[in-house]
């Protein structure tokens, strides 16, 4: 503690002196070489220059993730007056309690209280030391604020792309005929039977443009082979046939990083629960024939690779009647939309559409997303159900109101599953 307590202390004075301090532990026959404190963080630098009517006031300051143990020093001549500044009434406010700095303030020229050095006068040299912080305080919450906006940034990038990629492996479990509002399925296909990595689900959807055909002109790299099995999909996952007619199901194999596996595999489909008629059952696409009787069926396929094995399971509702599908208006180029933010604390509205940018337009301002942004994970769920709403009412024009809550309450649950 000695050892602590001496680098902590006397940091800037064993620095400047070179003086070597060692402290001899007689009990448990130990010695202690006392090193200057090093701070964390990352070193500010183009801080403006401290000049006071006294002297100049030497800054070291380390900008660090915001920790409660994050300390701003009050030094003079090299030795410790506080450990934390903001102790001091007047530098009790940002940028000296945001706790995301480290470093000390070195004043030379203040007058520190009689028989203590816990302590400073408050006389002309502490008002001199006060009036030459301004500048640098003024600067350190202009560069706070910035570093806040690039956090920011940097998480609404993250939360884009876990939207994206959740919603791609939705759309893949959905049908086709009703869900393949960017054309996912069949370039999950066209995928398939190729050796890139296509639209793989660990790849970021392009936002607001056409998504490229990457074509075989370019080596694959190393990390791009796929690895052992891991698990399997079946797309779609859930569906609903009239009765009497068929339904194309596709097994997807992936690996554990999510690519697609394609190699020395074989697939086995079979109908587990309710009736209905398979064909091409060791391919990896099959045709499903739906009974003549409604009911709820599910397909199941067994992925073999060696002596690994693996099973995916689709749901297919066969019925007598079928939900009306809207036209869709969403242009296939357009890729999954984006979103921004618009702040608007008095209106009722959550998000809107903009399709002319293809983003969808969320309002920070209302009380359910101040409430939501408590909580990453909370605030993920409700961008995500923004989104089901948004390309709900953008791609089913023309339907009911309940239908389109069903189909809602239908894309979200398949899109939260893959967060």
């Amino acid at each position: 503690k000695i050892q602590w307590y001496l680098a902590a202390e006397l940091r800037d004075r064993i620095r400047h002196t070179g003086v070597r301090i060692t402290v001899l532990d007689k009990i448990a026959r130990k010695q202690y070489a006392v090193e200057p404190r090093q701070y964390e963080g990352r070193l500010l630098h183009q801080l403006p220059t401290i000049r006071a009517t006294l002297g100049d006031v030497y800054v070291e300051l380390y900008m660090n993730e915001p920790k409660e143990w994050n300390r701003v020093a009050l030094f003079r001549h090299g030795t410790r007056v506080f450990e934390d500044v903001s102790v001091v009434d007047e530098l009790a406010k940002p940028p000296w309690t945001t706790r995301y700095l480290q470093g000390h303030i070195d004043a030379p020229f203040v007058n520190l209280t009689p028989g203590t050095r816990s302590g400073i006068i408050h006389d002309e040299a502490y008002c001199a030391l006060l009036d030459a912080l301004l500048p640098l305080e003024e600067k350190l919450i202009e560069m706070f604020e910035a570093q806040r906006r690039a956090e920011e940034e940097q998480a609404s990038r993250e939360l884009l792309q876990t939207i994206q990629r959740a919603f791609r492996e939705a759309l893949l479990a959905l049908p086709a005929e009703e869900y393949d509002w960017f054309d996912i399925h069949t370039r999950a296909q066209r995928g398939s039977g190729s050796s890139n990595r296509e639209f793989d689900s660990g790849e970021e959807l392009t936002v607001g443009v056409t998504e490229p055909e990457t074509g075989n002109t370019r080596q694959r790299q190393f990390f791009e082979f796929a690895g052992p099995l891991f698990s399997v999909a079946v797309s779609p996952a859930s569906s609903v046939v009239r009765v009497g007619e068929q339904r194309s199901l596709r097994a997807l194999p992936y690996d554990r990083s999510r690519r697609r596996v394609e190699t020395d595999i074989t697939f086995m489909w079979e109908v587990v629960e309710g009736n209905g008629a398979l064909d091409r059952r060791h391919d990896q696409a099959v045709s499903f024939l739906a009974p003549a009787e409604p009911g709820l069926v599910r397909v199941r396929v067994r992925v073999c690779q060696g002596d690994i094995e693996r099973s995916g399971d689709a749901l297919i509702t066969v019925t007598h009647e079928l939900l009306p599908q809207g036209g869709t208006t969403m242009v296939e180029s357009s890729g999954l939309p984006g979103y921004t933010f618009e702040s608007a604390p008095g209106d009722s509205w959550r998000s809107r559409f903009d399709s002319t940018r293809n983003i969808i337009v969320v309002n920070n301002g209302h009380r359910d997303f101040v409430y939501a942004g408590r909580n990453k994970s909370l605030k993920l769920r409700y961008l995500v159900r923004l989104y089901s709403k948004e390309l709900v009412l953008k791609n089913f024009v023309g339907l009911p109101p309940d239908q389109l809550l069903e189909r809602m309450v239908e894309l979200s649950l398949r899109t939260e599953e893959n967060l």
